[in-house]
């Protein structure tokens, strides 16, 4: 009994002592899960506690930063602030050429424009000096061809027949304009209102431009009509109507110019010079419609013919207002004081107009000073291939095409205006005129010397010599002379050879074979297509037609006249 009694007692003992590890152990689970939560408890208030001691901190930093911007702090930092330009170097070098470039335009362009105010100048007074003897010449040869028996040869040259047109242009006309009315011309122009006569006046500077542009087509078409080779006499039919348009463009023309000095006379003499103020202000409206467009070189060589055109023609306008002021006051020298200083302020206004449009023209366009010798160049180079063996239109008309200045309707205006306000009136007279006819004579051999000259200098320095003994261009054919010439040469046979001679060329005068035979006509693939086209002259066309879109921009100066259009858009 004891013995069982004791293992009863052991058995109880050590189930009671399982039971005391196993609450211990879950007590020490229980503690350390209450630990952990502690823990994770105190982690994340401790987290909260440093974000809020953070935002504090900026808080303060923010505080103290306002604080330390016065007004004192922000004037001291502008005052003392610094940049470096070399960190931009290129930018400011560009700025200061294009200043530079401002600074030289004025100087640069006055040579241009005083070389071509000769070259016009020696133009206008051709008509006066050499015109009438050239022609004198031609009659004469004319007369006594019959008594020499060269009945072989031509009756006249083609530059005797241009030159015979001309002096029978302004002879008919000259007789014509004697039935215009200068003083009723004016008087109705006096008594228009001065919007009125502002309006009159723009729509004259615009009918003169468009005349200048159709005006010399329409002589250059007479000159060849009258000079073309023909086959048979009743071709020389044609030459009659071209003559009467010419005659009728030429009296039209002249009665505009007389208009335009008719309203610059009245401007001259009204009281209050507010109509002449008003068309000095038009000339600023220039600079508006001309600086903020797109301009390459091709155009500003335009505008720049335009320019010394219209400064050319301004001047003969004020000789003429002149004349027709000292007129009324039976050629009083005081009066002509008494108009210098409006004269001076036209002249100063188109200068100054001028210069300002280049400028900017230059600047917005990236384009060089050194342009205008260029412009220069070219101008001379149409003086010195005038006087050449091979050339194929006269000086006088190759200005005509380049700035647009036609001296014959000028030229007019002015003999009516010195005949009507001049008296001729006994034999010392007659000497007076003489002497004067000898002295424009004299004034226009040297003005011939000196920019012969000059012009072969400038020749020199653009390295163009080599043009000088190139053919003269010929135009390109026509739709209907390429297809004819087509035509004749599809029904030759393959193997014989094309035949030489004349190609038939609008521009080209003809010249003595023995000497200077004319080029032919340059044909091309793309003269093919004209006719009937197949696939390979169609890619061809297409081909020859991207290229020249390529070439467009690089087209040369001498290409270039008043009226020729160099793709001025507004990008």
């Amino acid at each position: 009994m004891n013995v069982v009694s004791a293992r009863m007692m052991a058995d109880s003992v050590a189930t009671g002592l399982a039971d005391e590890n196993e609450t211990e152990n879950e007590d020490k689970e229980r503690e350390k899960r209450l630990f952990r939560e502690t823990k994770e408890q105190a982690a994340s208030d401790l987290t909260e506690t440093l974000g809020f001691y953070e935002r504090k901190a900026k808080y303060k930093e923010r505080k103290s930063n306002v604080s330390d911007l016065s007004l004192v702090r922000f004037i001291s930092a502008e005052l003392t602030r610094g940049y470096f330009l070399e960190h931009n170097e290129a930018k400011y070098t560009e700025r200061r050429e294009k200043v530079y470039t401002c600074l030289r335009i004025p100087k640069e362009l006055e040579k241009l424009m005083m070389f071509g105010f000769f070259l016009c100048l020696d133009v206008f007074l051709y008509v006066f000096t050499l015109l009438p003897l050239r022609v004198l010449l031609a009659l004469v040869r004319l007369l006594t061809l019959p008594c020499c028996g060269l009945s072989g040869s031509r009756i006249l040259q083609p530059a005797q027949v241009c030159d015979v047109l001309k002096g029978v242009i302004m002879i008919l006309c000259y007789f014509m304009m004697h039935y215009v009315d200068y003083s009723m011309m004016y008087h109705m122009i006096r008594g228009q209102s001065v919007i009125k006569l502002y309006i009159i006046y723009n729509m004259l500077e615009v009918a003169d431009r468009l005349f200048s542009s159709f005006g010399q087509d329409i002589l250059d078409a007479l000159y060849w009509t009258a000079t073309e080779p023909k086959e048979r006499k009743r071709a020389h039919i044609g030459v009659i109507p071209h003559f009467f348009m010419a005659v009728l463009y030429v009296f039209m023309h002249a009665i505009l110019i007389m208009v335009q000095a008719t309203t610059l006379n009245v401007a001259f003499n009204s009281h209050n010079k507010s109509l002449l103020t008003i068309m000095m202000s038009n000339n600023f409206v220039e600079i508006k419609g001309s600086v903020f467009k797109k301009f390459e070189k091709n155009n500003l060589f335009q505008m720049s013919n335009s320019d010394i055109k219209e400064r050319f023609t301004n001047y003969i306008l004020l000789l003429i207002v002149c004349l027709r002021n000292m007129e009324q006051f039976s050629w009083n020298p005081d009066h002509l004081w008494v108009l210098f200083p409006d004269v001076c302020m036209v002249i100063a206004s188109e200068i100054a107009v001028d210069v300002v449009k280049h400028a900017f023209i230059t600047k917005f366009n990236d384009i060089t000073a050194d342009v205008y010798s260029e412009y220069r160049a070219s101008l001379a180079f149409d003086l010195v291939s005038s006087r050449q063996k091979n050339a194929y239109t006269d000086y006088s008309d190759s200005v005509s095409r380049r700035m647009g200045f036609i001296p014959l309707p000028l030229a007019l205006v002015l003999i009516r205006v010195v005949t009507s306000s001049v008296k001729i009136q006994g034999s010392l007279s007659i000497v007076c005129v003489v002497l004067f006819y000898l002295g424009m004579i004299t004034l226009k051999v040297l003005n011939s010397i000196v920019l012969l000259g000059k012009s072969c200098k400038y020749v020199k320095e653009a390295n163009m010599e080599e043009k000088l003994f190139q053919n003269p261009p010929s135009a390109a054919p026509s739709r209907a002379s390429s297809r004819a010439h087509r035509t004749k040469h599809t029904r030759e046979p393959a193997g014989e050879p094309e035949e030489e001679g004349l190609s038939a060329s609008v521009t080209t005068q003809p010249s003595r074979s023995d000497e200077c035979p004319a080029p032919q006509l340059p044909t091309s693939q793309s003269d093919q297509f004209l006719t009937t086209p197949d696939e390979s002259e169609e890619k061809s066309l297409i081909q020859d037609d991207t290229e020249l879109k390529h070439r467009a921009p690089d087209k040369d100066l001498l290409e270039i006249d008043r009226f020729t259009i160099c793709g001025n858009r507004i990008d």
